[in-house]
């Protein structure tokens, strides 16, 4: 999904739409919180045999067309999960990023975690 967003700003799409799962859409709700998207919306889609949900998120820019992601760095991967402690949950670049953590509570941004002092699989960091 953050590769998907990240070429989408890269070409200038106001909206692309990702198929719908409760990570994605926690995913897509931090990012939306912490100003790297506008808006996220569940929708269904009409198949021919079913309906399908899915996510259409709207892109941010500035205006200057400078696009709300300026980079991201996938962390966890299936092949190796990273887990880090509450007390190692440390700053993205400097305070500008944020950085996904699935923790026991659900998933939650790094700053958020810091507060409840929870630690979890690190998933990625975005800035």
């Amino acid at each position: 999904m953050l590769v998907q967003i990240k070429n989408a700003q890269a070409v200038g799409k106001e909206q692309i739409s990702v198929p719908f799962s409760n990570m994605k859409f926690k995913i897509a709700q931090i990012l939306k919180e912490n100003g790297f998207i506008i808006d996220l919306e569940k929708k269904k889609k009409k198949t021919k045999k079913s309906e399908l949900d899915y996510l259409s998120i709207s892109l941010k820019y500035d205006e200057d067309k400078h696009s709300g992601i300026d980079g991201f760095k996938i962390i966890s991967k299936p092949s190796r999960h990273i887990y880090i402690g509450a007390k190692d949950i440390k700053p993205v670049r400097s305070g500008y990023g944020i950085a996904a953590i699935s923790t026991s509570k659900g998933v939650m941004s790094s700053k958020e975690a810091r507060k409840q002092n929870l630690g979890g699989e690190i998933l990625f960091e975005v800035w």
